[in-house]
């Protein structure tokens, strides 16, 4: 009974994370019933679509779940997987998404919603019942990595039908934004139901996998709901369109090098950027991924902080970040994105830097927020400032290559974070992450004192 109040929270406590959660739920709401009724479109209430909604919310709680609240502390304190295991598995889930996204992209628009997304789910389920049912390094990391690729379809589909349910007079904003209000609403939920959880029956894990089990068998029962395709042919015209399909095909793969060729010299003729807006990419992402694995582990062995506490401190460091956003998109529409980017990295960089110093909940809670508001200047105004190096001319093409630098950090980064974990100390992962934050900021002295624009083509 001692044990239980030494590392439990006050009924107080309780109350104040309940409203909390109760606050951001409804603010989500509120945010989704004002995106929904200002377009005015029936078609974004259609069953499709709130099919597509209900999906990227629960695939998002069972990612928010694992990879936040559950996954970290199982895998170290129960399982005794050390942290470079953990950081290898973490970095398998992040290579699944990102590198069968366009993949599952191609076979979405052949085999259509239903099939693509009804599989995909299957292998998230499979993933959830491999890491609660096995205990071997080698089982956790291909949960991982099926893990991933489970969820890369989910994007690629639903902004392929939201394009295509929004019509042709632009509801396109407003489906994007009901996706990403059901994105971070299911983000948010996952990790503050599952501590919850873990906080009312002393930990039991199994019942945690359980219920997200649960929530799996639902998206897939949700995914065998969704249409086959947005458009069906008729059999003759289906019939007709292999054969055209296969000539096209054919003569596509024929003029395939001679169209790489020639976008990759519309490439390089077009963007005319610093080389140092290449590791600034890779680096801003690499960040992310170097917190992920251990700062679930950093506040439950280290400060040793109960699940409800850990729930608070998202919703805290969460929720500033969110209600900040707004304004400071605003303020960088307005004054430009010099001034944010370099007071967010240098903010964050020394944030971050002394995060391991103290131990102190208020003083950490503290800290937190001040990362959250970092954020919230880095993120519209980054966006912003990548958008401005991509020229008109191929910009597909550059955007590809820009997110996937940025994805290769989220790949690495686990993986550094795993070594420094168990070679360096606990707190060297947000030591390093730190660094690499005054290193962006150097890098991005650097670039803003180049004044000579992107060269633009029309």
């Amino acid at each position: 009974m001692q044990a239980k109040e030494s590392s439990g929270i006050s009924s107080g406590d309780q109350e104040t994370i309940h409203i909390s959660a109760i606050i951001v739920w409804r603010m989500g709401c509120e945010q989704m019933t004002e995106v929904i009724s200002s377009a005015g479109k029936r078609r974004l209430l259609s069953p499709f679509f709130l099919e597509l909604l209900a999906i990227i919310f629960l695939v998002e709680f069972i990612k928010g779940s694992l990879l936040v609240a559950i996954l970290p502390v199982y895998m170290k304190n129960v399982l005794g997987v050390s942290g470079t295991i953990i950081g290898i598995s973490f970095a398998l889930q992040y290579l699944g998404d990102n590198l069968f996204r366009s993949p599952s992209g191609w076979i979405a628009e052949r085999l259509g919603f239903k099939t693509t997304m009804a599989a995909a789910l299957f292998m998230v389920v499979a993933g959830v019942v491999i890491i609660a049912f096995t205990d071997g390094p080698f089982w956790l990391s291909l949960a991982c990595l099926i893990l991933g690729i489970g969820t890369a379809p989910l994007w690629p589909c639903a902004m392929t039908g939201a394009t295509e349910i929004s019509g042709p007079n632009n509801s396109n904003g407003t489906a994007m934004g009901a996706l990403e209000t059901a994105a971070l609403a299911g983000t948010g939920a996952g990790p503050i139901t599952m501590n919850f959880i873990m906080e009312h029956t002393s930990k039991n894990y199994q019942t945690a996998f359980l219920i997200m089990i649960g929530v799996g068998i639902v998206l897939v029962l949700t995914a065998l709901l969704l249409p086959g395709k947005i458009k069906r042919p008729s059999i003759a015209e289906g019939y007709d369109a292999v054969h055209v399909q296969g000539n096209r095909l054919r003569n596509s793969l024929s003029k395939l090098r001679t169209s790489v060729k020639a976008t990759l010299h519309e490439v390089k003729a077009t963007l005319n950027v610093s080389w140092l807006v290449y590791p600034a990419l890779f680096l801003q992402s690499s960040v992310i991924g170097l917190l992920s694995p251990v700062i679930t582990l950093y506040v439950s062995n280290e400060l040793g902080i109960s699940p409800n506490q850990y729930s608070l401190l998202l919703i805290v460091g969460g929720g500033i970040t969110v209600l900040a956003l707004i304004p400071a998109g605003k303020l960088v529409d307005r004054f430009g994105t010099t001034r944010f980017l370099n007071a967010g990295f240098l903010l964050c960089a020394i944030t971050l830097c002394i995060f391991t110093s103290f131990k102190s909940l208020p003083i950490v809670f503290g800290l937190v927020s001040l990362v959250g508001i970092a954020y919230a200047m880095i993120l519209p105004a980054w966006n912003t400032f990548v958008a401005n190096l991509v020229p008109k001319g191929e910009r597909g093409t550059v955007w590809g290559f820009f997110l996937t630098l940025q994805g290769s950090g989220m790949v690495f980064g686990p993986i550094l974070s795993g070594w420094l974990w168990d070679g360096v100390g606990h707190g060297a992962p947000f030591v390093a992450s730190g660094i690499i934050m005054g290193i962006l900021f150097i890098i991005h002295l650097f670039l803003s004192r180049r004044h000579a624009p992107p060269v633009q083509t029309g």
